[in-house]
């Protein structure tokens, strides 16, 4: 199945979908693979954002905005992520859950990038209107999205 089918299921339905992906594969490097992509996703909806700023402040050089903001895709939002999904596993054990560590892993992961094309969208507001309140509209709809389909993915392998 390509990648957008598998996030168009995500949002169709979240449990369905990952108990689907958890039957396709038990591999860590998929995994690893799925929380790479995404963040790669991640950091080019950044770009539109970062290259506003630039030109509004020149003090701080696009080259330099983007560095930064590689570091913190690709090298420090994937540990965070590995984090969160361990966490997550553990209230959900606390609260009664059956799942596996892999599981709240690749739940989380595939959450994340099931919001990626609106977060892509949240970049684009972000670089043709700047901050305020058209991006922050759109940034409270990529976490409630991500939190519906994250919080129902993880209900489908903790059960």
């Amino acid at each position: 199945m390509a990648v957008t089918s598998d996030i168009k299921a995500a949002w169709r339905n979240p449990r369905q979908m990952i108990r689907a992906k958890l039957d396709q594969t038990d591999s860590e490097a998929s995994a690893l693979a799925t929380i790479m992509g995404t963040c790669v996703l991640i950091f080019v909806a950044q770009w539109p954002g970062l290259s506003r700023a630039a030109h509004l402040d020149p003090s701080v050089p696009l080259e330099a905005r983007l560095g930064g903001a590689l570091m913190a895709c690709l090298f420090i939002v994937p540990l965070l992520a590995y984090g969160l999904a361990a966490l997550s596993h553990l209230v959900a054990r606390a609260f009664g859950g059956k799942g596996t560590w892999f599981g709240a892993r690749l739940a989380l992961f595939w959450a994340l990038l099931a919001v990626t094309p609106l977060m892509l969208l949240n970049g684009l507001v972000a670089g043709f209107l700047g901050q305020g309140t058209p991006a922050l509209t759109v940034g409270l709809l990529v976490l409630a999205s991500f939190l519906y389909i994250w919080v129902n993915m993880l209900i489908g392998v903790e059960r």
